[in-house]
Formats: structure tokens, sequence, C-alpha cells
């Protein structure tokens, strides 16, 4: 039985990217095969396909394969048909290396402290930071050999060939069209984008922040001896309520029928907290915003009920963690370092 843990990363979406893959046998975690590698401009998708692919390379044909992704993208269109839009030069390659393979796919839990996940995840986040300086990827940083280098390099070189397999003269990545601000009119005011015209879609978003206390205080809350009573149940029912009430609280978001909202913590011995919100629904546009209301107003929830001991507690870290499903593609924040 093989197991392969895949992960892929992308800088800017689209912009340089990485993919990471470790393939192993009955379980066997130290001697398993870690491959990456990485395009210079690429999007989030493109390589969590890539990594799938490349992982299934390196498997025998006729070998029972676990592919564990954490792409709803790549997980769902692999098991319940969902349109194939975009990426049309990878999907007959990955479906010609399945027919050959008995495989089952499992959806993981990105940035979810899964140890297989999170190693793919530093590999692929590691091949897209190559790619950051200008002109040509610093090859040279690779770092130790690993098996499968010398196929990833010379495709690599193939990336500065011309369409007739020449070098063109050494430039810049061509730039990217330059963003635009969906909420602005043609004359620069504020608006509510329209979004009629988009289909009902799943989409997820996981947003975080902490909460830093003194480490006393953390202790009064994890043994329930707050006067105001449990912290971290008024601080999920406080963020639950501001995900649901998110289009009230910022002018130009649309109101989304949520199907589930999920708030978590996790405390350590330091007095930090990290705060974990989740957001689901089946709508027209996204619940990036609900996720991030619901970490912040459990974060102030917690400073409200603490506050009496701890008025230095601080707020911070809040972010984006990632975001799927719509016409965009997947979105997954690069691993804070």
């Amino acid at each position: 039985m093989i197991d392969i843990y895949t992960d892929g990363a992308c800088i800017g979406n689209p912009g340089p990217g990485g993919w990471g893959a470790i393939v192993m046998t009955d379980g066997d975690v130290a001697h398993g095969r870690r491959l990456s590698g990485g395009e210079p401009r690429t999007t989030n998708n493109r390589m969590e396909m890539t990594a799938a692919i490349r992982g299934l390379e390196a498997t025998p044909k006729g070998a029972t394969v676990t592919v564990h992704s954490d792409s709803e993208y790549v997980v769902n269109t692999m098991t319940r048909n969902w349109k194939r839009n975009a990426n049309q030069d990878l999907w007959p390659r990955l479906d010609a290396l399945v027919k050959e393979r008995k495989v089952a796919w499992r959806w993981v839990r990105g940035h979810n402290g899964h140890a297989l996940n999170e190693e793919a995840d530093r590999l692929a986040v590691a091949e897209a930071k190559k790619f950051m300086g200008k002109g040509r990827p610093l090859l040279d940083q690779a770092g130790p050999a690993r098996e499968g280098d010398e196929r990833m390099s010379t495709e690599r070189e193939m990336t500065h060939l011309d369409e007739h397999g020449g070098a063109p003269p050494p430039s810049d990545p061509p730039s990217p069209a330059a963003p635009r601000l969906t909420h602005l009119d043609e004359h620069g005011r504020a608006a509510m984008v329209d979004v009629g015209g988009k289909p009902d879609t799943e989409r997820v978003a996981i947003a975080s922040g902490v909460v830093s206390m003194r480490p006393e205080t953390l202790n009064l809350v994890l043994r329930g001896q707050m006067e105001k009573g449990d912290v971290f149940t008024v601080a999920r029912l406080a963020g639950i309520a501001a995900a649901k009430r998110t289009w009230d609280l910022i002018p130009l978001a649309h109101q989304v029928p949520l199907s589930h909202v999920g708030v978590d913590f996790a405390p350590d011995a330091a007095g930090r907290v990290v705060i974990t919100g989740t957001a689901h629904t089946t709508a027209k546009t996204g619940v990036e915003m609900e996720a991030l209301a619901a970490v912040s107003v459990a974060a102030l929830a917690i400073y409200d009920m603490c506050k009496a001991v701890d008025r230095g507690m601080t707020i911070g870290e809040v972010r984006l963690l990632e975001k799927r499903g719509g016409t965009r593609g997947d979105y997954k924040a690069p691993r804070s370092t």
C-alpha cells in the first residue's frame, strides 16, 4: 500500500509556485521519497495538481495508492466530477496516471497540524521561494539533492526556451496585469460588487488570529476562574454571531447564507491563544470576511472577559489562512517563518 501526501503553494496566485510530495510504502515515513519542484509563474491549483501528478509518477503501474491532499479542487474534481474549466493540460496527465493504478483520494484539512501535510507544505513553499529573485530561478540555492532533482531542473530550464527551442535574451519575468480594486467603480467611488451572474458554488474560508496575555491570566481562563464566566464559550458565541452579521459590519460585504461557522482556540504555555475561524457556504461570493470577522470579534470578546486582571493583553496576527472555491480558485497563505 502506497500513500502520497501532496501540497502546492503559490506566492501571489498567480506568482512563483512550488509543489511537494511525500511517497511512502506501508507507512514507512522515514524511508519515504521527498519530491518537490516549482515554476516561476503559476497558480496554487496548478501546483496542487502537479504535486499529485509527480507523486503518482513515482509509483509503479498497477499499485494501490492513496493520495492525501488538502486541495478540495483536486480531490473533489477527481471524486465528485467538479467541472474542469481550467488547467486543461494537466487533467489528462492525471487521468492517465490514475487509470493505470488503483487510486483513492483523501482530503486532509490544511494548516491543522497533520505532520505529513505540513512537511509537504514546507517542501512546496521552499520551492516557491527559490523563484522570488528576478530573472532565472535560483537553482544554485536548491539545497541538498533529492531523487528526481535532475528532471525537475530540466523542466525549469525549459521554461526559459522560446517557441523555437532557443534561449531568449535574459529578462525579468513578465509582470502580471495591474490588480484592480473591485469595490471601486470607474470613477473611483465605492460600489458593491454585482455577483448576480456568478454560479452558486461551495466555498470555505479559514482565518486565524492571536491573543497574547500573561501566563497566569491564561491559567485563570483554563481553570474557569474568570469572574465573568467561561471565556472560550463566550468568545466562541461572539465569533459565530459576528460571522453571521458580517454584512452589517462591513458596508460592502454581501449577506451570505452561512451553512457552518466554527471558532476554535489553541492556548499554549506562553500565554498565547491562537483563534481559528472557519466559514462555509454555497453561494455566489466567498466567506473570507466572515471567517476574519469571527476571529476578530472572538479575540475582542476574550479581551473583554479578561481585561479586569490583564489590561496589557494584545490582539494580532489576524489573517486569512486559506480559501477554497469560487471562480478565482483556491488560496493558501504562505507558512509564517
